[in-house]
């Protein structure tokens, strides 16, 4: 367990969560889910602390399976700017490009990007690999289109939690990005580690509810057999992989797993930060009214933007 006790405004929204009497996420249906997360997040957000950026644009992107709903987020000032494909975290089963709206704005204010945040296909509806071939597909779409964005030959690709799996696999399958930001990834599907059960309980993300998530994308298909890179990441191809910067949280049941892959890309002979943030649970990003999450955030993007704003020439 970490050494630090749980930041005390984080601690105040895990008793108000607490004492709702309202069921965990997985007794509900996702139809539920999706209410549940809009309503902690994009609900809660006032003209007075939307985060300003120059223009947001509704876009049509390719899919898997023909287009999806994108939106652009350009940042103030003159460009050119690096672009940055963002995927929403949620389980594979809930978010949206509303519920994560704040974050790609914040990742364009604080990096200097343009943001392209994707709004693939969800589980149970569309389970796997369905979200891998939209990811897939706009990174593609956003490699052929920089000049129309940023302006700039510089791609890189982010997501939080089931949005930083889709994210490290878009890393391994679509070459040429100049670097990948990873919020508590989930990296390894069937693999065990001791903060899912540490943090099983009690901060936010449940062990429980990892495992409903995570039955929903898998559906029908068999993951069991064999390592399948496009779910567990950690089973891929690590060489060659674009600088990444990976933060966790202490409070996480997600954080070993960031960790392992971190360790792993290094291994492989990726430049890797890894951020860890003891204090803090899983969906951080998100819960910037804490000062403490919100100058984590501000650290995390502060190195992102150091790789895309790098003159490094031997991007892989």
């Amino acid at each position: 367990m970490p050494d630090q006790p749980v930041d005390p405004h984080i601690a105040g929204l895990l008793q108000m969560i607490a004492d709702s009497g309202y069921p965990p996420m997985h007794e509900g249906t996702p139809e539920d889910a999706r209410k549940a997360f809009r309503a902690m997040t994009s609900d809660l957000v006032t003209d007075e602390t939307r985060v300003p950026v120059a223009s947001v644009e509704e876009r049509r992107v390719p899919s898997g399976d023909g287009e999806q709903d994108a939106r652009v987020y350009r940042p103030e000032g003159e460009g050119p700017f690096p672009t940055v494909l963002y995927l929403h975290g949620g389980g594979f089963v809930i978010g949206d490009l509303d519920t994560h709206d704040q974050t790609c704005r914040r990742i364009a204010k604080d990096c200097a990007a343009v943001v392209v945040a994707v709004d693939y296909r969800l589980a149970p509806e569309h389970p796997f690999p369905a979200a891998v071939e939209d990811c897939v597909a706009a990174a593609r779409w956003a490699v052929d289109h920089l000049g129309e964005l940023g302006g700039t030959d510089v791609l890189g690709v982010g997501g939080d939690s089931a949005g930083g799996n889709l994210a490290a696999v878009v890393s391994q399958t679509v070459r040429g990005l100049a670097a990948q930001l990873l919020f508590y990834p989930a990296t390894d599907a069937l693999g065990d580690y001791p903060s899912r059960h540490e943090n099983a309980e009690g901060y936010f993300l449940e062990l429980a509810t990892m495992e409903w998530f995570f039955a929903a994308y898998a559906g029908d298909a068999d993951l069991g057999d064999g390592p399948d890179p496009r779910h567990s990441p950690i089973q891929g191809e690590l060489a060659g992989q674009p600088p990444a910067v990976v933060a966790v949280a202490g409070y996480d049941p997600l954080r070993d797993e960031g960790i392992a892959y971190a360790e792993a890309l290094r291994a492989a002979g990726t430049e890797v930060e890894l951020l860890r943030f003891d204090s803090l649970i899983h969906g951080f990003a998100d819960m910037v009214f804490s000062p403490g999450a919100d100058e984590a955030v501000g650290t995390t993007l502060a190195r992102f933007s150091a790789l895309l704003h790098s003159d490094r020439k031997d991007l892989s």
